[in-house]
């Protein structure tokens, strides 16, 4: 393969495979600016400079891992991962019928840049039925291409130039960076994994005394990566915290809020007191349907903040699929609760055999057990010298297994592994390593 052409390869993987885990340092990372320096050293014009921004940001999934498990499976070989944020399961078959039913009755064109107001009607629905919050679907929503999308436009929205970000620790790798790419500057803020990595209240308080700049707090409840839940009393202390700070808006991120294991329910912080005309809310259907393909995610918030995000989608992507639409009031509005529930019960039921496992593992801890989402974020520091890179990819090349280092979500010396896989496939990982580790 050529230089350019494997370069060109790299560069769609990061974006199509935000599994892997990536360092500016890292043995690939090398191997890949050296593969551009003889590409470009016989060429004889130097291209164009591209925009100073880019220094600050790091690839928005990072490529080692993935670039490996590719390579080894290109080769024959057969690998278990536990990288990728997607459940196993197909989605309802209503979902797939009605876009088969769009698509043959010629809704093939554009919608709304905001969505159709059919789906956005059953989003406002929805929130008002489950989390008890009040949205007006012709001013308040905006349907996106993934919730993703939403967050970004969410923040580009509310913060800009001179504005700091307040992301806990561990955090999706994508915060930071989106923060940068808005003009703003991420502040991290570190949680204590004794408090299974929820927000502090008062080292939430601390952190913003410190930080009279900071305009946004990034809320991801359940969290990715840790599957943590803030309790419906413990957002409503942060709550308290907030009431002092009234110029800060928070980016509530909420998107495997259908998956949690506990009897207490997830609580929508925007539907805490006082909170709901600061609170940017983002959901999806991605993880609680299995619809990661369709691209659908959407914003709620109160109308200036709405108008913000569709006036800047409207002049990036337009619309979201008209397809992907239709599929999605399916959703909301066909599927059985029964089914979602069902959905619950299993991924429990995997994560319960993963904690299981992890625990037989000498060296492995989980201090607390993650109550939503499907990650698991064990300690692992006591092998290799607590660098998690090194541990993923000698874990790859020995035993075929694939987990992403806990550094690139700010907690280095540990390992995400995602259940939301076959039990077999989990089993084999265990399996492997435990090996692995066993053998060190």
């Amino acid at each position: 393969m050529k230089c350019t052409s494997l370069l060109n390869t790299l560069a769609i993987a990061s974006t199509l495979y935000p599994c892997a885990a990536f360092s500016p340092s890292s043995p690939l990372s090398e191997t890949v600016t050296q593969l551009h320096n003889d590409a470009t050293a016989s060429s004889p014009v130097e291209p164009p400079p591209l925009n100073p921004l880019l220094s600050k940001i790091k690839p928005s999934a990072t490529v080692e891992v993935f670039s490996l498990v590719k390579q080894m499976e290109a080769e024959g070989a057969s690998v278990t991962s536990l990288c990728v944020g997607e459940p196993d399961f197909a989605p309802p078959d209503c979902v797939l019928e009605a876009a088969t039913a769009a698509m043959k009755a010629g809704q093939t064109t554009y919608t709304a840049v905001t969505g159709t107001l059919e789906l956005r009607k059953a989003i406002a629905e929805d929130l008002k039925s489950r989390k008890g919050v009040d949205y007006n679907p012709v001013t308040e929503i905006v349907v996106g291409n993934g919730a993703k999308q939403c967050v970004y436009q969410g923040l580009l929205a509310a913060c800009g130039a001179g504005d700091e970000v307040i992301v806990p620790a561990p955090y999706w790798p994508s915060y930071p960076e989106m923060a940068l790419l808005v003009g703003a500057e991420p502040v991290i803020m570190e949680t204590a994994v004794e408090d299974g990595y929820l927000i502090n209240p008062d080292v939430l308080e601390k952190c913003l005394q410190d930080h009279p700049k900071a305009k946004v707090l990034m809320l991801c409840n359940p969290s990715n990566p840790t599957g943590g839940v803030h309790s419906t009393e413990l957002l409503t202390q942060i709550a308290k915290v907030l009431e002092k700070y009234p110029n800060v808006v928070i980016m509530a991120d909420e998107i495997y809020e259908r998956l949690v294991y506990t009897e207490d329910k997830h609580t929508a912080f925007a539907s805490l007191p006082g909170m709901r005309e600061r609170t940017i809310t983002v959901n999806g259907l991605s993880k609680s349907h299995a619809m990661t393909g369709f691209r659908l995610g959407y914003l709620a918030a109160p109308a200036h903040f709405a108008k913000a995000a569709a006036t800047l989608q409207g002049q990036i992507t337009s619309c979201a699929s008209s397809i992907s639409q239709a599929a999605g009031v399916a959703a909301l509005t066909e599927v059985d609760e029964s089914w979602l529930a069902n959905n619950v019960v299993i991924m429990k039921e995997k994560r319960d055999y993963v904690l299981q496992e992890l625990a037989k593992m000498e060296g492995v801890s989980v201090a607390v057990p993650p109550n939503g989402a499907f990650y698991v974020l064990p300690d692992v520091s006591g092998y290799y010298n607590g660098d998690d890179t090194k541990l993923c990819l000698d874990l790859l090349k020995e035993k075929k297994l694939a987990l992403v280092p806990g550094g690139s979500f700010g907690a280095p010396g540990t390992v995400r592994l995602s259940y939301a896989t076959s039990m077999e496939e989990l089993e084999v990982a265990m399996t492997k390593l435990r090996e692995f580790l066993e053998g060190l």
